[in-house]
This record gives structure tokens, sequence and C-alpha cells, in this order.
């Protein structure tokens, strides 16, 4: 059994190939032996995160979710807890494991019941499981209701019940910890099931997992470089941020910041505003140029942070001639405007690294969808935007997707709450031009932005707030 924390990379699989895995580990086991394997993850955990729980409520449903939460009852009873099951099911209807589980239950002397007990000490969801096919309805409603109103450790047995395996989307319940059992779902790392999940566990049941069948990968950390002592600034590219225009100045000096303090050798800024500043005291570092001016073919260029509607007129040779790019905030905007920047992007996508980074809106307008469709899938919004554009998207927002043609999609799992303000975007983009301008490819540059964009979040002390400009600046 495995804690999942950011640094290692796992597989994450979808609901269809799950339920391949299992049929096929079903037929060349012994029969029971998945659930027994599961019902003994179940109650070992449960052990291990309330060891000093008495009372043990467990939720159980109708099918083979509920056929686990009931062989973990048996475990905990013989252990010396005051276990509850509640069961939805029905004997004669129920999957032939969940009966079995069912038998051994009530031999080990568990209760069995049709409602909550008035009180617990933790609560053991095995209501649904991967089985979600639409919002729980009844009295599974309700017992979600209780569990999520108690303020007592909730263990979900695979997946907090209500929550899509697939998309991490629909009303479920909030759980302090979850146990990921055969596989890990993407669900649980991005969209809701973030915050639905709590902390998530992992046992893979003694199966070895097909993982060229993986729907997506969590991300891991990026490996770690150091600097040669015989290098200079030339050595580590030059970016260049474009944006900033009237009144939006700020976020591309945060993508300046951003990039500076990322590695990047020199950092030009052009503004859109007309050239108010040559210099910048607070950023002494970056150099101010006309971006008209700019050799784009030579340069990393962020482009679109605060670029308003001026970014429009510096898109065409900035899409054109760039030697490698990231597009963020306006730039989006103006491109899901306009057809003819659409052709300019797929274009210089298929010959030059090329990064979008999109908040689900922004998504939306390059989708031609609404936002709420792109939250409802967001693994699948990434890649049709990497599909459609070709090239390396980032989808941001909580459980990061990285997307791009040929690639098995990434989800980040480092970030938290505190990136949800203004500005932490543009820093983003500055980050990953750093990495483009040192000669990463667009996907690595991506991949290991996001990572330690988050990372940063995650590590910042509890009792200093974050802004935008101290991220960039890294603290």
């Amino acid at each position: 059994m495995h804690r999942i924390v950011p640094g290692r990379d796992w597989p994450l699989f979808d609901t269809a190939a799950i339920r391949r895995i299992e049929q096929g580990a079903a037929s060349a086991l012994p029969p029971h032996t998945l659930m027994e394997r599961a019902g003994l993850a179940v109650a070992r955990l449960a052990l291990a995160i309330a060891p000093h729980a008495r009372t043990v409520w467990v939720a159980a449903g109708p099918g083979n979710n509920g056929g686990d939460g009931l062989e973990a009852a048996m475990h905990l009873k013989q252990w010396g807890k005051d276990v509850t099951v509640s069961w939805l099911g029905e004997e004669s209807r129920a999957p032939a494991d969940a009966k079995a589980s069912l038998k051994r239950a009530r031999d080990a002397g568990v209760t069995i019941v049709t409602e909550p007990p008035p009180a617990w000490d933790l609560a053991i969801d095995a209501l649904l499981g991967i089985g979600t096919a639409r919002a729980p309805e009844g009295a599974m409603r309700e017992w979600i209701a209780l569990m999520n109103a108690a303020n007592r450790p909730v263990l979900a047995v695979d997946l907090p019940s209500g929550l899509s395996a697939d998309t991490g989307r629909g009303e479920s319940v909030i759980a302090t910890h979850t146990l990921s059992l055969l596989a890990l779902k993407p669900g649980l790392f991005t969209g809701r099931g973030r915050d639905a999940a709590g902390e998530v566990w992992f046992d893979d049941l003694q199966l070895e997992l097909p993982e060229a069948e993986a729907a997506a990968r969590l991300g891991g950390s990026p490996q770690q470089t150091s600097r040669l002592h015989d290098s200079h600034k030339g050595s580590y590219g030059d970016v260049a941020i474009i944006g900033g225009a009237m009144g939006m100045t700020g976020a591309a000096l945060l993508a300046a910041t951003a990039a500076l303090h990322h590695g990047a050798g020199r950092v030009f800024v052009g503004l859109l505003d007309g050239g108010s500043l040559a210099v910048d005291p607070q950023l002494p570092d970056a150099m101010f140029r006309p971006w008209e001016s700019l050799r784009f073919d030579a340069l990393a260029v962020a482009c679109g942070c605060g670029g308003g509607d001026a970014v429009r007129g510096a898109l065409p040779r900035v899409l054109s001639t760039a030697k490698s790019l990231v597009l963020d905030a306006d730039a989006l905007n103006a491109i899901a405007a306009d057809p003819q920047l659409q052709a300019l992007l797929k274009s210089r996508a298929k010959r030059a690294p090329t990064v979008i980074t999109p908040h689900p809106l922004e998504a939306a307008r390059l989708l031609e969808i609404t936002s709420a469709e792109v939250q409802g899938n967001r693994l699948s919004a990434a890649r049709e935007l990497a599909q459609r554009f070709g090239a390396v998207t980032v989808l941001k927002g909580s459980g990061t997707v990285i997307a791009a043609p040929g690639e098995t999609p990434r989800i980040n799992p480092t970030g938290n709450a505190r990136l949800a303000i203004a500005g932490t975007g543009d820093v983003l983009a500055g980050m990953i031009a750093a990495r483009l301008a040192s000669g990463a490819s667009a996907w690595d540059a991506a991949l290991d932005a996001v990572y330690m964009h988050g990372a940063a979040a995650d590590s910042w002390p509890a009792n200093k707030t974050l802004t935008a400009s101290a991220l960039a600046r890294g603290g």
C-alpha cells in the first residue's frame, strides 16, 4: 500500500480500462480473491488512520464496492472494533462476491442493518466506488450528506461515492482519506476530486498493471539540474515578454520577474501600452524595448500577459517568427476570436515549440463550448485542445492537465487554492518561457514549470500571504 504524495510518476486508468483489468484478474484468480484482498486493505488502512476509533460505521452499497466494505467490516470486528454495516443491498440480487462477504461479515458477528447508527468514530464509504452512473438518490444521498456533515474521519473505498472516476466531477462524499484499489483513477486528482478524495492511498491488490492502457499519468517531480561553471548568460537563452497593455503592465512584469528568477539568461519586456517604462527600479534586470524592435526568431516569447486588445496587433508576427512560444490570457482570447490567428497557431505548432496555458474559460472560448463543459471533463478538453492546435496544452485549475499530440496526458499533483489569485498565471507563463529559453522541449518545459509553480504554493509558510509577485521571486 502506498500513500500518494507529489514526486513519483503514477499511471492513471479510466473506468473502461479498470473494468478490463478486473475481468482479466477475476478469471485468472480463485473466486472472491480480489474482494478478500480489497477488504483486508481497507480494514488495515482504517486501523492506521483511526487507531483509537471504537465505533465504525460502514455504509455499504448494493454492488461489489459494498462487498469490499462488508469484507473490511469482518476484519475490523475480529480486531475488536464495534462495527455497524448499513447495507443497501438485497441478498437475492447481490453479486456473488458481495454475497460471500455478507456471509463472512455475519459469521463474524457484524451488525448489519438498513439505517446508519446514531454515532460513530470512523465512517467507511463503500456505497458506489467506480459504479457511479448517476447522481446518488434516496437513502444513499442521505447517507452521503450525513457523512459529510459529521466532522468525523471518512475513508472512501476506491473512490468517494458520487465522484466520477474519469472526470473528478459529481456530488459526492467528502472523504478525509481514499483508498484507491487496483488502479489509480484520474478523477481523484483533478477537478473536484482533489477536494473530495482527501489523502489518497493506493493498493494494487497484488496485480501487475498494463501501463500502456493508462489514460493519463500523475506527474512526477522534475529532474534536478545544475549549471556548469563554464557558462555565461548566453548559455541560458533570452526571453521576451509581450504584454502589459494600458492599465495591465503588472501582468507583463510578473512574467518577466518569474522568467528572471527561473533561470533565463536575459529578459526583454515589450510593453503594449505605448512605452510607459524604460526601466523598472524594482526590476532593473529586465530590459525594456519597443516590441516591434525585438527579433523573435532568437527568443523564447511569452505573449498575452495583460495584453488586452492590443495584443492582437502583435500576434501575427509573434506566431510566425518566435523561436519558442508560450501563449497565455489575452493572446488566447484573441486567437479564439480569429480564425486566421488559429491557422497561424496550428501552422507554427508543427514546426516550433509552442505551449498554450488556458484557464477553463479561455479553454472554452478556444473550443467553442462552455467552461462548465470544460470542467465536466478536463482530461478530454485538454486532449482536444492539444489535437486541435497541435500545441502543448496546460489546462490550469485544480489538478492542472498537461496534454500534447502523441503524449499520454499528465495531471499535476502540486498546488493548492493559494494560487487562486490574480497574476499567478502570468508567473507560470514566465516560468515556462525561461525553460524554453534554456533549450527544454515544450513538453518538458510545461511539465517542470507547472510542477514547480504548484510546489512553491504547497511549501509556502502558513503564516505568510502568497502573492503573485512573491511567487514570481520565489519567496
